[in-house]
């Protein structure tokens, strides 16, 4: 059994729905994170799993129990806001403890529980400061630490870091798991940054116009996407128009290629390609394929190149003009020559190839 479970929940303004019957099952102690741009539905789910926003239908369950009715006091869930909603006359004690006095816990269990969080969280020695006293960094350590304290059956975690800067951003993401694993405690983490919810999920729920687009490991999202939106959402990919050939292939740029036509999308006459850049290879113009290669292969002009350190990105122009980004590690960069606006060859397995519906 599911240890929180969402089932057909929609939610309605107006004539507008912002979750669209969106089904979502998370085990104990599981991270999810509920990715997706700005308006896409993820907020608003956060906050019926609080029970700050009714649904208009559907029901939510935690432990087997319908909750969708349980007044957000009584859920037992701790939360942390993209604004930290820190009590600024309180100090960093006081805003942990905070939680636990209004459930009335003795004093002596209080004291013992802070200073494990403070311990926790690397602020031993900072419980007396205010939280204008705190760096931004600090300031959302002591929101954690205050939802963990109730000892939550859910941590839910609204765009936790998204005013932080880019260095502080990688470092409390990196703490937040950390505590997540080590405590076991189930989380729902909002974020519209795909290399934040990649870096830290079990399971990535990408959502689009109030509905999860796909649902999985951070490793099956990036690698298996199920849509194009998917596929261009997360991370970075190149696309192609393709045309499935009777007897077998998909004529891409004029050119038949060997590739396998995914039961799914037999009888469509109009195909989009999608590929990682860094599955793209990079040949001179003598290079030739060998006997039994499954895949793109895709007569180019190189453009242009840029120094990444590990690896060079490289830009061509397809025969039609379709540009496609590769990535490629340095030892395979120098063992080919490129010079500007001259021909070179593409190549890209038929395992790193997925097809969609055009």
């Amino acid at each position: 059994m599911p240890h929180l479970e969402l089932k057909n929940l929609v939610k309605s303004f107006g004539g507008a729905r912002a979750v669209d019957d969106l089904n979502l099952s998370i085990e104990e102690g599981e991270f999810v994170s509920l990715l997706g741009a700005s308006g896409c539905g993820k907020t608003t789910t956060l906050r019926m799993v609080a029970g700050f926003t009714k649904p208009t239908h559907g029901r939510i369950f935690l432990a087997g129990k319908d909750i969708t009715d349980v007044p957000a006091r009584e859920r037992k869930m701790g939360m942390v806001f993209q604004s930290y909603a820190l009590f600024p006359t309180l100090t960093v004690y006081e805003n942990i403890c905070f939680g636990l006095r209004v459930r009335r816990i003795r004093n002596d269990a209080i004291t013992g529980r802070v200073q494990r969080l403070l311990e926790l969280g690397h602020m031993e020695g900072l419980g007396r400061r205010y939280p204008s006293e705190l760096s931004g960094g600090q300031q959302q350590r002591v929101a954690l630490l205050r939802a963990l304290a109730i000892e939550p059956s859910v941590l839910l975690l609204d765009e936790p870091l998204s005013n932080l800067d880019a260095k502080m951003r990688v470092d409390i993401r990196k703490e937040i798991r950390k505590m997540q694993l080590l405590l076991k405690i189930t989380a729902i983490y909002v974020t519209h940054d795909q290399e934040e919810a990649l870096a830290v999920s079990d399971k990535i729920a990408v959502m689009d116009q109030g509905k999860i687009q796909q649902c999985g490991t951070p490793l099956d999202v990036y690698l298996r996407p199920a849509s194009k939106f998917v596929s261009d959402f997360i991370g970075r990919s190149n696309f192609l128009k393709g045309e499935p050939v009777q007897g077998g292939g998909v004529r891409v740029e004029e050119s038949l290629q060997r590739l396998d036509i995914p039961e799914r999308l037999q009888g469509k006459t109009r195909l989009i390609l999608s590929f990682r850049p860094q599955h793209v290879h990079v040949h001179s113009t003598t290079f030739s394929p060998q006997s039994g290669f499954s895949g793109l292969v895709l007569p180019a002009r190189f453009v242009f190149e840029t120094f990444l350190g590990t690896m060079f990105q490289v830009e061509a122009l397809t025969a039609q003009g379709e540009m496609v980004v590769a990535e490629v590690p340095v030892e395979e960069r120098n063992a080919v020559k490129l010079v500007r606006d001259q021909p070179i060859v593409l190549t890209v397995s038929s395992d790193d190839v997925r097809l969609f519906e055009a």
